[in-house]
């Protein structure tokens, strides 16, 4: 497991053991500042005074890092195990708050989140589950149906936190026309029903629909059959 590293007169990374979970002295990571030593995707070392810190990092991270040798400062994330520790960086506190928000949905790990992070930006993940768009989660591997599922559910609300103002913007306009595409089909398919065939339906509720554009379902459907017997 990547735990912190120390270099050698060489500048050879070497393992240093990690302390038990209980020792005082074993304080949580939360920022480091260092030069690149290292970096492959999923995985970067930084030389923090001659400490070298390995660390995994989402693609999203990786891809916003300098040239070896570069000054780099990332938010950490410090996952306690028995025999390790743990260190995910993070180029955002955006993007570190998402991370536990994610792993604190049953069945996400850090693994899995770090994927998720990976998969898609910070703005397209967080558009996705406060959309409850399913099948833009279930697109990233490792992610099923009802882990997708759980995502949303869990934190449709608590991620909004995290949500920019345009995005809510588009989501509550978004929504709204998710509705009305939803009443439209409603009523082409209740004329459908009635005998119609679906293109004379469909023209009917164009034309309901741009006469009484705020008209709720029954009086858009009153209009529709108007128009349909003429």
């Amino acid at each position: 497991m990547p735990r912190p590293l120390a270099f050698d007169r060489g500048g050879h990374p070497g393992r240093v053991r990690a302390r038990a979970p209980g020792d005082r002295r074993n304080d949580l990571i939360a920022h480091l500042t260092g030069r690149l030593f290292q970096k492959q995707p999923n995985s970067v070392i930084l030389d923090v005074g001659g400490v070298g810190y390995e660390l995994t990092v989402p693609l999203s991270t990786f891809y916003e890092l300098g040239e070896m040798g570069a000054e780099v400062s990332l938010r950490v994330h410090t996952h306690v195990r028995e025999d390790a520790l743990q260190l995910y960086g993070f180029r955002t506190e955006r993007e570190k708050r998402l991370f536990l928000l994610l792993t604190s949905v049953s069945g996400i790990g850090p693994k899995l989140g770090i994927t998720i992070l990976s998969g898609m930006n910070a703005e397209e993940l967080i558009r996705a589950i406060r959309a409850n768009d399913v099948g833009r989660l279930v697109a990233i591997p490792g992610v099923g149906k009802k882990t997708a599922e759980r995502l949303a559910v869990e934190l449709r609300d608590k991620i909004s936190a995290l949500s920019s103002p345009e995005l809510e913007e588009q989501l509550r306009v978004g929504t709204g026309a998710g509705r009305a595409e939803m009443m439209r089909e409603d009523i082409i398919s209740a004329l459908v029903n009635l005998g119609y065939p679906r293109a004379v339906a469909e023209r009917a509720v164009a034309a309901a629909l741009k006469e009484a554009p705020d008209a709720k379902f029954e009086a858009a459907l009153r209009i529709a059959l108007k128009k349909v017997a003429r």
